[in-house]
């Protein structure tokens, strides 16, 4: 079972909960959660929930924080255009594009923006996912050509099958965090 689950870590094909006596260990490879301190400061702070931020950093980078092909930086892959945003509306004035490489910054940028999506998608969290992975243009596109709001659903009107995944990962792994990280996250 060992293998299986450090296989399917290594694969990058998702993960594993095994129980006692490896359970722990194998969780702490196949779900990890690094920065705990950073993700609770930062959900207190911005009105979130560290589950949520928790599952996307995993979907982002699996908690190793790396530049994207697209120039997304850090643990949260953030691009340079929304941390400039980001900047911009927190009064980052001292900002710094090398500051995205501190998970500290990263994940205090990477919840603002969070914190922004749900606003901006009336605390529809699924919607915010959906922005945080897609871009808000194509999901304010997305959402005009089903109809509007009241007319569009997640799973059937977003085109990238890979936002719709996201989305859908980032559920489930919320979930995940918040049951088996209860007390690290302190919920």
């Amino acid at each position: 079972m060992i293998g299986l689950a450090l296989v399917a870590a290594i694969a990058g094909v998702g993960y594993l909960i095994v129980r006692e006596p490896f359970g722990e260990a194998v969780r702490d490879v196949t779900l990890p959660l690094r920065h705990e301190d950073v993700i609770r400061q930062q959900a207190r702070e911005k009105g979130l929930d560290p589950a949520l931020i928790a599952a996307i950093i995993y979907e982002e980078t699996r908690f190793r924080p790396r530049t994207s092909s697209a120039g997304a930086e850090g643990l949260m892959q953030i691009v340079p255009e929304t941390a400039q945003f980001i900047a911009d509306r927190s009064g980052g004035t001292q900002f710094e594009l090398r500051d995205l490489g501190t998970p500290q910054i990263n994940i205090q940028y990477g919840s603002f923006y969070l914190r922004y999506l749900l606003q901006q998608y009336a605390g529809d969290e699924d919607l915010a996912v959906a922005a945080y992975n897609g871009g808000e243009t194509n999901l304010n596109d997305w959402i005009a050509a089903a109809g509007g709001l009241e007319a569009f659903d997640v799973g059937d009107d977003i085109p990238f099958p890979e936002t719709r995944e996201y989305v859908e990962n980032v559920a489930e792994r919320r979930d995940e965090y918040a049951k088996h990280y209860r007390k690290e996250l302190g919920l």
